[in-house]
């Protein structure tokens, strides 16, 4: 670990300002660069984060990494990320709930422009859009191929890292957990709508994050453009099979 860890645990809530939620399912090889790009956005947050890691059937030391930067673990065994991502906020202390998956990192500001979005009170919450750590012709395709589809069922959203109270979160109901697949997509959707009735906007904080190309180097750049069955259930989201290929039984998922 480079930096000084600011993450906290075991603290009064009311010294809590954000609570970063990841959901990790045998995720040493990522977890790290993940936490350490959180402790940077965090720096000017002293002793007011807790990132909580939900540790999912894992078998090889994303606990031991986790609890080396302070975080707070907790043991899950569904084969549902809304319920693991769930389990995770109702343990949060913070006014402000963030999940991140463990294969993204945040960049350096994001923590602040999350919280000078809300503290305008012009945003219900909202998303975040960013990069792959590499590009090609087959990965911008393969995206366009799920994103395209997906923007026709729930409108224009971002997805990636999301942001909000926790009061809102807990109004919407956090994430449906008899969503499979797209439940990030489902949630801002219903977050989007919420914000709507109480006038404020659904946001996207621009360039706030780097995720990894794991699943176009294991199954290749034009992955999707080769299996509309995926494309079909993500917009399907009930599709136990394909949601195990997808996240649970594919280790590069």
């Amino acid at each position: 670990m480079s930096l000084s860890t600011p993450f906290i645990k075991d603290v009064p809530d009311e010294n809590v300002k954000f609570s970063v939620i990841i959901p990790a399912h045998n995720e040493e090889k990522y977890i790290g660069a993940c936490l350490e790009s959180i402790a940077k956005s965090a720096q000017p947050y002293k002793d007011q984060i807790e990132v909580i890691v939900v540790l999912n059937r894992c078998t090889d030391k994303t606990k031991e990494i986790a609890q080396s930067y302070n975080c707070v673990t907790l043991e899950n065994n569904d084969k549902n990320l809304s319920k693991i991502r769930n389990a995770g906020a109702t343990l949060a202390k913070g006014e402000i709930l963030i999940t991140i998956d463990a294969d993204t990192r945040m960049t350096e500001h994001l923590l602040s422009e999350v919280e000078k979005h809300l503290a305008s009170n012009q945003y219900i919450g909202g998303g975040v859009n960013g990069n792959f750590e590499r590009m090609s012709l087959g990965i911008i395709v393969s995206s366009m191929v799920l994103i395209v589809p997906l923007l026709f069922k729930y409108g224009v959203i971002s997805v990636g890292i999301f942001w909000c109270y926790k009061k809102d979160f807990q109004e919407v109901n956090g994430f449906n957990e008899n969503m499979l697949m797209a439940e990030d997509a489902d949630f801002a959707k219903r977050l989007k709508v919420w914000g709507k009735k109480n006038g404020k906007k659904y946001g996207t904080i621009k360039n706030g994050m780097i995720t990894s190309c794991r699943r176009f180097d294991h199954h290749g750049d034009w992955m999707l453009l080769k299996r509309p069955d995926i494309v079909f259930a993500y917009l399907k989201g009930t599709n136990k099979k394909a949601a195990n290929e997808a996240y649970y039984d594919d280790q590069a998922r």
